[in-house]
């Protein structure tokens, strides 16, 4: 049952334009087989995972993102790669703007880690048992009293070296025009873990061309029918923009922590935000008088 806390955005049907170009139905057709034949080969080579060495399962699950995108035709367009490979045992929360299903994809094609992702997924046909695989947290959205142990689960797995990827907007968003807030809920996870949070700015065009809203997943829409759109897409990329750490102690609580990384990806996405500023005030000390000289 949804509650008022529950996350919406007013992204929906009347947000796609339907202008961009596209491929035939064949090449689109191809490209869905080609997805699912990637899928399927994950779920099969998920169980052997455990059998190889962290950077053994970072390589392949790699290779499977990155294929799943060329697959589905998206150029991936990185910047700041280096950011993120950087302290590969040190945990982080890493936060995005959330536009579409391929955004875990891309975030895992840079480098793999796991996610905090809606307990529908677990039902999406294919990609559903790979996600889990991968060590996805899950949240029940529409139980706000689980949060509480969500937000322990991220903090116990980024606090033991995780890198764990979230969307602190809580749902999707076009990507035309601006995105959510990001909720603080889930930023106090990196407190209590007592690491960074990593923000990544994400951004889909066509292209040579404008941003586009096409491969969005919003409004009542099913997964089959994004997924079918997107593939019938023609020069889409996606850009990864890995920004710079929030440091740990860089905010006083998880408002401002969650402010200031949404404007950090608001600023790398060429919109301007301005995060609410603390004024430290000192505390006060009586001011000594001084002494009363004769007259």
């Amino acid at each position: 049952m949804a509650h008022a806390w529950m996350p919406t955005s007013p992204c929906g049907p009347s947000c796609l334009t339907g202008d961009e170009p596209t491929v035939g139905p064949l090449h689109a057709a191809l490209r869905l087989c080609g997805a699912v034949a990637v899928l399927v080969a994950a779920a099969l080579s998920a169980p052997l995972l455990p059998l190889i060495g962290r950077r053994g399962r970072e390589f392949v699950a790699k290779a499977i993102f990155r294929t799943l995108l060329r697959a589905v035709g998206v150029r991936l367009v990185v910047t700041g790669a280096d950011e993120l490979r950087a302290g590969r045992s040190r945990g982080a929360l890493v936060v995005a703007n959330h536009i579409s299903w391929l955004d875990i994809a891309a975030v895992n094609a840079v480098r793999p880690m796991r996610a905090l992702a809606k307990q529908d997924i677990r039902a999406w046909p294919v990609l559903g048992p790979v996600v889990a695989a991968a060590g996805t947290l899950f949240v029940d959205r529409e139980r706000l009293r689980t949060l509480p142990d969500t937000v322990a689960s991220v903090a116990t797995a980024v606090r033991g070296g995780s890198l764990v990827y979230v969307c602190p907007e809580g749902t999707t968003w076009c990507g035309q025009g601006g995105m959510g807030r990001f909720r603080p809920a889930l930023f106090q996870a990196a407190i209590d873990g007592g690491v960074p949070v990593r923000p990544i700015a994400l951004r889909y065009r066509v292209a040579n061309g404008p941003e586009t809203p096409a491969p969005a997943f919003i409004g009542t829409e099913t997964i089959i029918e994004s997924v079918r759109r997107t593939a019938r897409l023609k020069g889409l990329v996606l850009e990864v923009r890995v920004l710079d750490e929030l440091a740990p102690g860089r905010a006083d609580n998880r408002a401002q922590l969650a402010e200031l990384a949404e404007a950090a990806v608001n600023s790398a996405l060429g919109r301007v935000t301005i995060p609410t500023q603390t004024r430290r005030v000192s505390p006060l000390v009586p001011r000594r008088r001084k002494p009363k000289t004769a007259a």
